[in-house]
């Protein structure tokens, strides 16, 4: 930990300096699955199988990889249960659940914007042909 705070006072909140811990954790929410996986366990606690079931085109290995991630970075809880067979269940932490408002502006942001935005790649493609 006081590595961490130890950069954030050197790099004073500036994303753009690669030594800067912000960067680091923006670069984990970045990532492809990641602000799904956060958007989908804002519903509430899944397990692996529901989540890639939920989520379109993610394989075992991002899921599980992005997970753990996630779980590093304090935003996903990771729950397993002492049965058999056994069970495993994800759910967001407090600092987790803080990042589902910002999600779903992002979220409500491309949907009002998805014409646009379509537009604008028909554009770029006829341009670029």
């Amino acid at each position: 930990m006081d590595e961490i705070v130890g950069s954030q006072q050197a790099c004073q909140g500036n994303v753009f300096d690669k030594a800067c811990p912000a960067r680091a954790v923006l670069e984990v929410l970045a990532e492809k699955w990641a602000l799904l996986l956060v958007h989908m366990l804002a519903n509430g606690p899944a397990r692996t199988a529901q989540l890639r079931r939920q989520i379109g085109g993610i394989s075992d290995k991002m899921l599980i990889q992005t997970l753990r991630r996630l779980e590093r970075n304090g935003f996903v809880a990771r729950r397993a249960f002492p049965e058999v067979p056994p069970r495993v269940e994800y759910s967001l932490t407090a600092l987790g659940r803080s990042l589902s408002e910002p999600i779903t502006t992002l979220d409500r942001w491309v949907e009002r914007h998805l014409q646009d935005i379509d537009v604008a790649q028909r554009e770029f493609d006829q341009r670029s042909a």
